[in-house]
């Protein structure tokens, strides 16, 4: 079986003198659940378009399910992609959209789909024209869990839920991927919302691709010390630190890397105070610093 549903070698993509992605290297593994993250204009969704063959790439070499997937059927049946604005035919129902994805999707689950429209109340009758953006968004999540494509690609899809549609969102995902296992591709503001789901993590900053590890293996991997200022900057020097913040006396470092027992009891020893960095606090610090290079506002 095949291990690797992704490989992607030294992708660009420029417009003019812009590079939106620049030189990204990285796999997907079969059956896991990967989290693309980033901040606004980052490159995520370009690569998104790219997998499944909506951009050419500038260079660099794409294989998905092994081959090339632009103008490959065999490829692209296999690749359900839901994006931030997915657009549908205004004349149409919700209960149309819903028979267009069953012609499209050769693992379509009908019967599931009927229990998830359920689920997130949407009125099969209606007029997506007619629809809320909340309701809009539901109906994308519906198509791509009940597509149980073997990749599975979601864009931010929750633009307009409340907090329960999206807790919905991810106790679906969870419980159908354990019991359809799929390849899934999460892009999402929200990490804190969806870590407990992620199991690799992805992170593009300015184009480039600054994270690729296992979700495991980063929590934990930074933390923030706080007390006195000058035990703060005794304890951190030397180590990598992401952010110092002081007030008065007192001050904060944020600090990557796994802290020995010595270490710990070092920093104790400093009367110093230990704050665990959860994943959205790590990637949040690690697209603002010079480790990830400056000019990631870039639209």
């Amino acid at each position: 079986m095949m291990t690797h549903i992704v490989e992607v070698n030294g992708l660009t993509k420029s417009y003019g003198n812009v590079t939106a992605v620049d030189h990204v290297s990285f796999k997907v593994e079969a059956n896991k659940i990967y989290g693309l993250l980033g901040r606004n204009g980052a490159g995520k969704t370009t690569i998104m378009h790219i997998l499944s063959a909506q951009q050419f790439s500038t260079s660099g070499e794409l294989k998905v399910f092994g081959e090339k997937p632009f103008e490959n059927s065999r490829v692209l049946n296999q690749i359900c992609f839901i994006k931030e604005s997915q657009r549908y035919p205004e004349s149409y129902r919700v209960a149309d959209v819903m028979e267009i994805a069953k012609t499209l999707y050769p693992d379509w689950d009908d019967a599931y789909a009927k229990s998830l429209i359920e689920d997130f109340r949407l009125p099969l009758k209606r007029r997506i024209k007619k629809l809320s953006r909340g309701m809009l968004s539901s109906v994308g999540i519906v198509v791509g869990l009940a597509s149980r494509a073997p990749l599975t690609i979601f864009d931010e899809p929750y633009l307009g839920l409340d907090a329960v549609a999206r807790a919905l969102f991810y106790d679906r995902l969870l419980e159908d991927y354990a019991e359809y296992p799929r390849t899934v591709i999460l892009s999402t503001h929200l990490i804190d919302e969806v870590s407990r789901l992620l199991e690799h993590i992805l992170v593009i900053d300015n184009g480039k691709l600054i994270l690729d590890e296992d979700a495991d293996a980063l929590r934990g991997r930074a933390c923030t010390v706080s007390g006195l200022a000058t035990a703060v900057e005794a304890f951190s020097r030397g180590k990598e630190v992401l952010e110092r913040q002081s007030i008065g006396a007192a001050a904060t470092a944020t600090i990557l890397g796994a802290l020995t027992d010595r270490e710990r009891k070092e920093a104790e020893s400093l009367g110093l105070e230990f704050a665990p960095v959860s994943l959205q606090q790590l990637i949040v610090h690690l697209t603002r610093t010079p480790l990830a290079g400056k000019g990631s506002e870039r639209v």
